[in-house]
């Protein structure tokens, strides 16, 4: 017979809508029977176990964009396929990123200690330093769908509306686990006291802060700005974690390259020089002059790329960001 400390963890389990913990216990409510003699009763609640895992692995999370009340949806969905290796990123923040992803895999564990896994990120750094990539290989890696919350969608000039949006997001947080990742965050995340705030961003803000807190969901909440300086502190307790992307070191500048364009150079090709020419160029602008330099080897019929054409590609690319930030 299971203990009452047992039955009460499948209720509140169950309650929660935690599947993973409810078969955590109901496994541990298997080895107490078989400890106790009862085998058979042991191996059916196993077998039963079992069979409920293979069915949550088969019946994939859906989109909830179509179900919501909103002619635009607020959500876009993927499946990515990406993993660990393919983010280039400094080893500190991917020592990070596996921290929490551990952390999810021991879910069930860490709740039955009361404890809570990280799943609440503000990942901050420029443009293109591969803070949306990111959200895409943890999906990868957990094997859970990609949300994108739609700010556009959310954020509206009706008295009341996006907060109601925003609380349907979070209905989708709590009801599909996955990862729900808004982008350029600072659009809700601005100084509450900010001189030219109006009543209805505060209020927005405020109903954000409100549902990130109250949120026990199993799902991974990802923030990203480019602009930390305009978020208002208040935020930063929310988050389990606050990550800093920065530009790429020498070192990765090169293995964006080699990611890119390993079967497309010679054999005896000079990496090292990509360093020098690329400093100062984020993750992104590096990856649009390799594609620009693949492109050109095509166009001209040639058999490989040179270190000329890369040069004139990166220069391209510097010159573009030039007059972005001007």
């Amino acid at each position: 017979m299971a203990s009452s400390t047992q039955i009460k963890a499948l209720m509140q389990s169950h309650i929660d809508k935690d599947d993973d913990r409810f078969l955590s216990v109901a496994l541990q409510v298997a080895a107490h029977e078989a400890r106790n003699g009862h085998g058979k009763l042991a191996q059916e609640l196993k077998q039963l176990v079992d069979k409920a895992k293979k069915n949550s692995q088969l019946d994939l999370p859906v989109s909830i964009a179509n179900s919501v009340k909103d002619s635009t949806g607020l959500l876009t969905t993927s499946h990515p396929k990406l993993r660990f290796n393919d983010l280039i990123v400094s080893s500190n923040v991917k020592d990070r990123l596996k921290r929490l992803v551990k952390e999810q895999k021991f879910l069930s564990t860490l709740k039955n200690h009361g404890l809570s896994p990280r799943r609440k990120l503000l990942l901050v750094g420029k443009p293109g330093t591969g803070k949306t990539y990111t959200a895409s290989v943890l999906a990868g890696e957990l094997g859970f769908p990609l949300f994108e919350v739609r700010l556009d969608a959310v954020i509206t000039k009706y008295l009341g509306e996006s907060s109601a949006k925003l609380r349907q997001i979070f209905d989708a947080i709590r009801d599909v686990r996955g990862v729900y990742f808004f982008d350029e965050f600072d659009a809700l995340g601005s100084h509450r006291g900010s001189n030219n705030d109006v009543g209805e961003a505060r209020r927005i803000l405020n109903s954000f802060l409100q549902m990130i807190e109250q949120d026990n969901s199993n799902s991974v909440i990802m923030c990203a700005t480019n602009h930390i300086e305009a978020l208002d502190h208040a935020l930063f307790r929310r988050f389990d974690d606050v990550i800093h992307y920065e530009l790429p070191s020498d070192h990765e500048i090169v293995l964006l390259f080699k990611s890119r364009l390993h079967s497309y150079v010679a054999k005896n090709f000079s990496w090292r020089k990509l360093a020098s020419m690329s400093y100062g160029l984020s993750n992104a602008e590096i990856t649009l002059a390799a594609n620009d330099a693949i492109k050109e080897m095509l166009i001209h019929d040639q058999n490989s790329i040179t270190i000329s054409m890369l040069q004139s590609a990166i220069e391209d690319r510097k010159n573009i960001s030039q007059h972005l930030t001007l």
